[in-house]
């Protein structure tokens, strides 16, 4: 049975990143800086709440009689009693009989060809890790993405403006990037472990030290581009967060909305339609928040019974990174031209550059982690080179289709809209294009 470790860390995360938020308050509270006051707690409340709702509704308390576990989560100190439980069950074991056991069988990764299917007994003491584990896991992304990416955004902010970095500022800016980072990091492990359900999967320590390092450059480049785009354009700031978020929002809804698929009622056999619509409308508002700030190593399926694309799209990602790259150079750009007296003392051309070189060695280590680091890379069927590639070929296609003379000329008299061969080939490059994103 494993060390709860994940917990652990997760609970830390929590519990650091909330006291230097609600000790960064105080100091705004006694400069007289409302404003920052007010949105420091906002995006330390806010995903509190969420979190213990989260707790609640994995592990079920509601439908059992646990009046003191529930007293804790209105207090916003649930997952530190849950923590404790953790390691209760974990110190416990071994020194009880288990009364009964769940045989579980798992596929092993193939070796010369050859797969084997391994028999476990899972006992009611690790069966409760184990929930523990995947309830902080996903406590850790609704943490990461609606309260420490905003609050790391905000606190970046506050510095410029003031061109002064304090303490309690720099603490919780650390604590905040960690946790986004950690909180990117169990993306990937979710993904994996979904993705692969029937195999038994291990991550090496080489693998989380790439995976840390591509989410690390990927958000903290992101964050200082949002940032200095918003100290000189404050208007169109909110323009540019919102239709990102607003179109990873509505994506999902929009290709089960297409696929005419039934109404999915297998989230929870308690909840009504009308909570198991709240239930994906907050699964969708996390998956939008996440993909603001980083890949969400998954696709939102509401119309799989799992809710995931279990498919390996590498369109899909070599899409969004080269348009999250064209857009990160957009705004800096614009942050360099609209940049007025206030960055003298900074170096704007290196600055820009060494945003833009962040983001490149944020892509090499993604490409590096899915190429040697991935757990499952045996069960492949393409390399994600391949697919880059693939996916560079279908836009040169596409470019030289558009950029053909032929291209826009009248059709002959006599031919029906279908039969021009070049808009075929248009319509079905633009169609596989928008099918990858």
């Amino acid at each position: 049975m494993r060390l709860p470790s994940s917990v652990l860390v997760s609970v830390s995360l929590f519990t650091a990143e909330t006291t230097a938020a609600l000790y960064l308050s105080s100091t705004y509270r006694s400069a007289g800086d409302q404003i920052w006051q007010g949105f420091t707690l906002l995006f330390t409340l806010v995903p509190s709440v969420l979190v213990q709702l989260t707790l609640i509704f994995i592990h079920r308390d509601l439908s059992r009689d646990r009046p003191l576990v529930l007293l804790l989560h209105i207090l916003q100190l649930g997952p530190i009693i849950r923590c404790l439980d953790a390691f209760c069950i974990y110190g416990s074991a071994g020194k009880v009989e288990e009364p009964y056991v769940t045989i579980t069988r798992k596929k092993q990764m193939p070796r010369e060809g050859q797969t084997e299917e391994v028999e476990q007994e899972v006992g009611q003491a690790e069966g409760k890790l184990v929930t523990h584990r995947a309830a902080f896991a996903r406590t850790s992304v609704i943490q990461a993405f609606l309260g420490s990416a905003p609050q790391l955004t905000l606190q970046l902010y506050i510095c410029v403006l003031q061109k002064k970095l304090s303490i309690g500022r720099g603490t919780l800016m650390v604590i905040s990037l960690l946790s986004i980072v950690y909180g990117a990091l169990r993306c990937n492990i979710l993904a994996i472990k979904i993705r692969y359900d029937d195999y038994e999967v291990s991550v090496r320590p080489l693998a989380y030290m790439c995976v840390f390092l591509w989410r690390g450059f990927e958000i903290a480049t992101r964050v200082v581009v949002l940032v200095l785009f918003s100290s000189v354009l404050k208007v169109w700031v909110f323009p540019v967060v919102s239709a990102n978020f607003i179109l990873f929002f509505l994506h999902p809804w929009a290709l089960f909305w297409s696929s005419r698929s039934p109404f999915p009622e297998n989230i929870e056999k308690t909840l009504t339609r009308v909570g198991t619509t709240i239930v994906l409308c907050m699964l969708t508002f996390l998956y939008a928040g996440i993909n603001v700030f980083c890949w969400s190593a998954v696709q939102l399926r509401l119309d799989d019974p799992d809710l995931i694309d279990k498919g390996q799209a590498w369109r899909r990602l070599a899409v969004y990174y080269s348009l999250r790259f064209v857009e990160n150079t957009g705004l800096t750009l614009m942050w360099y031209i609209h940049q007025t007296e206030f960055y003298n003392w900074v170096d704007a051309p290196v600055l820009e550059v060494l945003l833009l070189l962040g983001y490149g060695t944020a892509v090499f280590f993604m490409l590096l982690f899915y190429q040697f680091c991935h757990p499952c890379r045996q069960l492949f069927s393409s390399s994600p080179a391949q697919g880059f590639w693939e996916c560079c070929g279908s836009l040169c296609m596409l470019r030289g289709t558009l950029s053909q003379p032929g291209s826009m000329r009248s059709k002959p008299p006599g031919k029906e809209t279908g039969d021009d061969p070049v808009c075929v080939t248009k319509g079905d490059m633009t169609q596989s294009l928008c099918g990858a994103v």
